[in-house]
């Protein structure tokens, strides 16, 4: 016992790194992660007391448990069995498959990233690019909901930009999750938006363990409380329109509701809208092509960041006008289904009626308004703009339309959406009249559709459609 034993160096090295490693793993890890864990729920426990809907405790878990609960949940077992015996493969290949959906799916969120680190990015970008105005009522709304609904944020979807003004939205009341499409999972944009609460969806897959998968993380979320963030469309508008929906994840929150037994969903119908959309001609682009590709080269979007950077280090830059979101009317699903006990399809029809309702609470904005004055023109003056611009907006008013243009005087709404679309070569002043450019004339359609809902008198040629101009004398 006593005896001396000699080991080469690298052997001794190799012997004490393991040591190291041992103690490490069972006695100094699990100490320091209790310690930040235990810091880490004071500090939430002092931000649920400032905000509308806190955080709940499902967010809270820890990511290994929420995947084995996903992957040993009894409808995903029976997916699994399924998927072995179409496949002709063991069980345990589908189980590990199953597993690996789960942790593609299922978020790593940090309250201090989000409620720290992305209220600050949000609101930097988006007020370097734009005049951000939130409707003042959704404080509101949001206080007269239910406290032990689930709450469901549903959004039209014109912009990449959506994600930072819906964050920006809920920021002060909850933490809100929302699906994101396979253009995000690249490091290292993935660590930091599975941090912030979002999860990752394959939109075109029809793999039904997957599905399943996915299916049972929104229900199990849903039924938790989390706040969620949905884009009924399943994309950005090509045209510039509020689209139709997709009812891949309405239909996974309908079908795990139990009238009577499971907590209340309140849908919130969010409108959004832009005076410029940064991806607009990308957009256009993609809708002419008939093929859902945007073909944005990585060095076309280095150089315009450069661009932007270089104006707004010179003092050159100037934003592009408002963004804005506005909150419509809420809607219930327990009322919803109590109220239609017979209907063949809720889904559908509940995802029709919630459409309706983000149409009437997209934004009016100057751009789109002034593009829809101008969609069938060939010349204007700025009289007969600026007439036609006030009536138009005058009666979206009288029909409910929330309006969100300049509150000081000392801007004027028309002035405003002329020079942005004369900055955009989309027109241009020539003797007094404001003329089109015609081969611009599909990106003014591209704003007018975004409100053409709000307007029944105005009508947007659908896109690829020649449209037939009104002469200058009308």
């Amino acid at each position: 016992m006593t005896r001396t034993v000699e080991l080469p160096l690298w052997l001794l090295v190799l012997i004490l790194a393991f040591a190291a490693v041992t103690l490490a793993s069972h006695f100094l890890f699990p100490s320091v992660r209790w310690f930040f864990r235990r810091r880490m729920e004071r500090a939430v426990a002092r931000l649920n007391t400032r905000l509308t809907r806190p955080i709940e405790p499902f967010k809270l878990a820890h990511r290994h448990d929420l995947i084995q609960r996903l992957v040993y949940d009894g409808e995903v077992s029976e997916a699994i069995r399924d998927h072995a015996r179409e496949e002709g493969v063991p069980e345990q290949v589908g189980f590990e498959l199953a597993r690996r959906y789960a942790r593609e799916i299922v978020p790593r969120f940090s309250a201090f990233l989000y409620f720290s680190f992305a209220r600050r990015l949000t609101r930097t970008i988006s007020r370097w690019f734009y005049r951000v105005r939130i409707d003042e009522i959704d404080e509101q709304v949001i206080k007269d909901i239910d406290p032990d609904a689930t709450v469901v944020y549903v959004m039209n979807h014109r912009s990449n930009m959506d994600y930072m003004l819906v964050t920006w939205l809920a920021m002060g009341r909850s933490h809100l999750s929302y699906a994101v499409g396979e253009w995000a999972r690249v490091w290292p944009l993935s660590v930091l938006i599975r941090a912030m609460g979002a999860y990752f969806i394959r939109r075109k897959s029809r793999n039904a363990l997957y599905r399943k998968v996915l299916e049972r993380y929104i229900q199990v979320a849903v039924a938790e409380g989390t706040t969620q963030g949905i884009f009924p469309e399943g994309g950005l508008s090509l045209t510039g329109e509020v689209g139709e929906p997709k009812l891949g994840l309405i239909s996974y929150i309908v079908d795990g509701f139990k009238p009577g037994v499971s907590r209340d969903v309140v849908f919130v119908p969010v409108g959004l809208n832009y005076d410029r959309v940064i991806e607009d001609r990308v957009l256009i682009g993609a809708s002419r092509s008939g093929v859902r590709r945007f073909r944005l080269r990585a060095f076309d979007l280095l150089r315009h960041v450069l661009a932007h950077l270089f104006l707004k280090i010179t003092g050159r830059f100037k934003r592009f006008g408002y963004a804005s979101v506005s909150v419509g009317e809420p809607l219930s699903l327990a009322a919803f289904l109590s109220e239609n006990p017979h209907l063949k399809s809720p889904t559908t029809q509940l995802a029709r009626r919630m459409m309706a309702r983000i149409r009437a609470a997209v934004p009016v904005l100057p751009v789109p308004v002034m593009a829809a004055v101008l969609s069938e023109e060939t010349s204007l003056t700025r009289a007969e703009i600026s007439e036609r611009f006030n009536t138009m907006v005058r009666d979206m008013a009288r029909r409910g339309a929330q309006i969100h243009m300049p509150r000081s005087p000392r801007f004027d709404p028309v002035e405003q959406g002329l020079e942005l679309l004369l900055v955009r070569r989309a027109i241009e002043e020539k003797d007094g009249r404001i003329i089109v450019n015609d081969s611009e004339r599909e990106l003014l359609h591209y704003y007018a559709r975004s409100i053409a809902h709000l307007c029944p008198g105005l009508a947007i040629p659908a896109p690829g459609v020649p449209t037939a101009t009104k002469s200058s004398a009308t």
